[in-house]
């Protein structure tokens, strides 16, 4: 399988910030933000890796990532030309993935624990997608993509609810078969003006092709400045992440 880091967007929440640079180069304790990604499609066995960014700044991204040799991986590089939301910018990888499931990977979100296992389910599974939820807080879940359970099964994704019916929340972690961007042609802009994750995932659930699982270890979001802080807290205590330096 091939991977994909998301690393697009304005950054418009950790502005003064990403006045100056991509939100996804600010450090995470001793790293930039994009090394946790890398790391964990690294930690995952992919070493066939597309980089999407945005077109502020992206000479950075260049300039610190690389061809990947220094990581032992290779890169590939596509430039989203406007913030138009999440498969917006996953459309891009649609010659690089070529007939492969894939996982993409939020450039901002940093994980505890290893998704192999997840990964090698969704290799040899029967699905089209596979997502991956976290239990967060009602008050972070008001402000992510939100799923409706039956027992273990997800029957729906709400994105940003007022009142979240649960505090299950999709992580930026998401398997696909190629048959995404079919789906991605077909999506309409929501009322931010953007094309959401959630469409997505609402029509593999209607297809009941859609795969969950529940993370054991920690997810962080470092998208606003409050994230940002407490992510550097938080990564500095991980013993497991240090234990595997990147570059």
């Amino acid at each position: 399988m091939k991977g994909v880091i998301l690393a697009g967007g304005n950054g418009t929440r950790l502005r003064p910030l990403t006045s100056v640079t991509n939100k996804h180069l600010l450090p995470i304790y001793d790293r930039p933000m994009i090394y946790y990604p890398l790391q964990t499609l690294k930690e995952a066995g992919i070493t066939e890796i597309l980089i999407i960014t945005g077109t502020e700044h992206a000479g950075n991204i260049f300039k610190l990532m690389g061809s990947g040799k220094d990581f032992g991986v290779h890169f590939t590089y596509r430039v989203q030309d406007t913030a138009g939301g999440l498969p917006h910018a996953i459309a891009l990888a649609e010659g690089f993935v070529g007939k492969e499931k894939f996982v993409s990977v939020n450039g901002d979100n940093i994980l505890s624990h290893s998704i192999k296992p997840f990964m090698d389910a969704f290799a040899h599974g029967k699905e089209d997608a596979r997502i991956l939820l976290y239990e967060t807080t009602r008050e972070e879940a008001m402000k992510a993509g939100v799923a409706v359970m039956e027992g273990e099964r997800v029957t729906k994704l709400i994105e940003k609810p007022k009142d979240p019916p649960t505090n299950w929340v999709s992580i930026g972690v998401y398997m696909f078969n190629p048959g995404v961007f079919d789906i991605i042609r077909t999506l309409k802009p929501s009322q931010r003006g953007e094309l959401e994750i959630t469409d997505i995932h609402n029509q593999y659930i209607s297809r009941n092709a859609l795969a969950a699982s529940k993370l054991s270890g920690e997810w962080l979001d470092a998208g606003t400045i409050d994230e940002l802080t407490r992510a550097n807290e938080v990564v500095k205590n991980w013993k497991s992440i240090h234990a595997g330096k990147l570059g």
